[in-house]
């Protein structure tokens, strides 16, 4: 089988160059699985930005269909309701976003530091809103604060404690989930014995290291709060409350294009909400640290 001192070499010496082909062939190159990824990631990002921007011009040309075709912005922008019920929604939306703050920092916070079993239940109960329909949570409202002993529907400002109180139940997932995730890349153990040996209280602790150090996460659950509350329906429609939602399902009702110049606008509005989210969570990088020398 093998050939002599001077002739083609056997087929033992080209078994290792045949592996290396063979496993050359079934393992491709580095620089070939980049290319392969980067073709790949490009046609989802053009996939994603046809979906996205294909709706918007469409809404776009609706909006200009009228004679002239700015009439239906002008309209919006000249109707009293549309300021008031952007304002309505605004002011609601930081309410709330304050107090579900208030509410879920210092509970998720204490869940990681003293009692992590308990986790797994906190979870599952800011889970209940996407499993509780909106309607049932305003009929229950409306029914329990309408009558003794706490009577809150027969008055402007106890509507607008209960709206505000309902926007919390609702803020929930998303403020526990962005909250949990923000300490979760902290250690708060060694962070919270770090304050203690140098005389800080708890109220100290959670305003001046625990906050701080949750600013990004804190702004991106805020800004999810924010949007459900401005295009909320359901409940403050039962409750009677101008707020930007109900406006929008009644201007559909009576206008035609109109609607579609909202719905631009609402969005526009929307990413200069990103744009300022982005701004301040630029200026969060520097984060509080506690300790000593490592």
């Amino acid at each position: 089988m093998s050939g002599g001192s001077g002739g083609t070499p056997g087929f033992g010496a080209r078994l290792p160059e045949a592996f290396e082909s063979l496993q050359g062939s079934l393992n491709p190159s580095p620089k070939r699985r980049r290319g392969r990824g980067a073709l790949w990631a490009w046609i989802v990002v053009i996939l994603g930005a046809t979906y996205f921007i294909v709706p918007l011009i469409a809404t776009l040309e609706f909006s200009l269909r009228p004679e002239p075709p700015t009439r239906a912005y002008v309209n919006v922008l000249a109707d009293k309701r549309f300021f008031d019920g952007l304002r309505y929604s605004f002011i609601v939306g930081l309410i709330t976003i304050v107090l579900s703050l208030g509410l879920i920092v210092p509970t998720a916070y204490w869940v990681r530091l003293r009692l992590p079993r308990l986790r797994p239940v906190v979870e599952f109960v800011t889970l209940l809103p996407f499993v509780l329909p909106p309607i049932v949570l305003a009929y229950g409202l409306i029914r329990f604060y309408s009558r003794q002993p706490l009577v809150l529907t027969g008055t402007e400002l106890g509507s607008d404690l209960l709206l505000v109180a309902a926007y919390v139940v609702l803020s929930f997932p998303y403020m526990y989930r962005a909250v949990d995730n923000g300490l979760a890349s902290m250690d708060v153990r060694v962070m919270t014995e770090a304050a203690q040996s140098l005389g800080a209280g708890w109220f100290r602790i959670l305003w001046s290291v625990i906050f701080p150090n949750l600013r990004t996460a804190a702004l991106s659950g805020a800004f999810l709060t924010l949007a459900i509350v401005i295009g909320e329906f359901t409940i403050a429609s039962n409750l009677a409350r101008d707020a930007f939602g109900p406006y929008l399902s009644l201007l559909g009702r009576d206008k035609i294009y109109e609607p579609a110049a909202v719905s631009l606008i609402s969005f526009g509005l929307t990413w200069l909400a990103m744009i300022f989210l982005a701004l301040v969570a630029r200026g969060s990088r520097t984060r509080v640290q506690i300790g000593g020398a490592r």
